[in-house]
């Protein structure tokens, strides 16, 4: 089963992005529970909730994912910035309890000089202080590209933060792939993938691989650069996104597009995905 979804506004209630997905051919989506920019987030009502379960179960979804707004930096050097961190991790995964059995992704952070030797730890102490809410939802890091002082952008540093939480069980705490970064950061899944998917399962484990952002790059690869591209238009290219998404390793993993389009252009980019893929 090929579970292919796309980012959609959350401005009108679950209800609605399920109904968008599914005009779009979509079986999951992505979505922010807040402005993207952080700041405070709407109300959860329980009629669209409800709504939006009795379609996800007709059409059968696949997992939906969450994402933490882009200010949420738990390794900031600033003190008043991890509190805030602290306290919309801890909010956001309150409120993914409404739709239990669903994902959770968060960029792991920049630590803006303090070192990826600070950095980590800060990271584990929020983990640990957020997770106790996280009851029915996979928490995941995502890989990033490496630019500034990004923090992920090597399998390493991944494993770290997860072998140093306390609640780290791979049910609990995974990561979600994003295409474009791993590229320029210097992972070749375009000539490569067999390799680089035999190296993430033997650094983090292929059984914490809960999401995958699928998106072509701008820049080249190990460019350390984060400018996402339409598919097929970019530095990976249709055919190796296409390899990628029929791997065997990769299957029945939700896929998300984050591509810089307008809703007919994911309609477009899943057809061609669709079309494409081999059960």
């Amino acid at each position: 089963m090929l579970y292919l979804g796309c980012h959609l506004s959350s401005s009108a209630g679950f209800k609605a992005m399920a109904e968008t997905a599914v005009k779009l051919n979509a079986n999951t989506f992505q979505f922010f529970l807040r402005n993207p920019r952080g700041g405070a987030a709407k109300d959860i009502n329980a009629d669209d909730v409800r709504a939006f379960l009795n379609l996800a179960e007709k059409y059968k979804f696949g997992k939906i994912l969450a994402h933490a707004p882009y200010t949420l930096n738990p390794c900031s050097k600033d003190e008043n910035t991890r509190d805030f961190a602290r306290q919309v991790f801890a909010d956001d995964l309150k409120r993914m309890e409404n739709i239990p059995g669903n994902l959770y992704n968060f960029h792991p952070g920049s630590h803006v000089g303090q070192g990826v030797e600070v950095a980590i730890p800060q990271i584990v102490e929020i983990l640990d202080e957020v997770m106790p809410e996280a009851k029915h939802t996979t928490v995941l890091l995502e890989t990033m590209s490496g630019k500034g002082s990004e923090v992920g952008s090597t399998f390493e540093e991944l494993a770290e933060i997860i072998a140093k939480t306390k609640d780290n069980a791979p049910e609990r705490l995974g990561v979600c792939l994003d295409t474009c970064h791993v590229y320029s950061a210097g992972y070749d899944i375009i000539n490569k993938l067999d390799e680089v998917l035999d190296k993430f399962d033997k650094v983090i484990g292929l059984n914490r691989l809960h999401a995958i952002h699928l998106n072509d790059s701008m820049t080249e690869f190990n460019s350390h650069k984060d400018r996402h591209e339409k598919i097929g238009e970019g530095s990976l290219g249709l055919e190796g996104i296409i390899r990628f998404i029929n791997h065997p390793a990769l299957k029945g993993i939700p896929i998300n597009l984050e591509t810089p389009n307008e809703l007919d252009g994911y309609k477009a980019e899943i057809k061609t995905l669709r079309q494409n893929y081999k059960d």
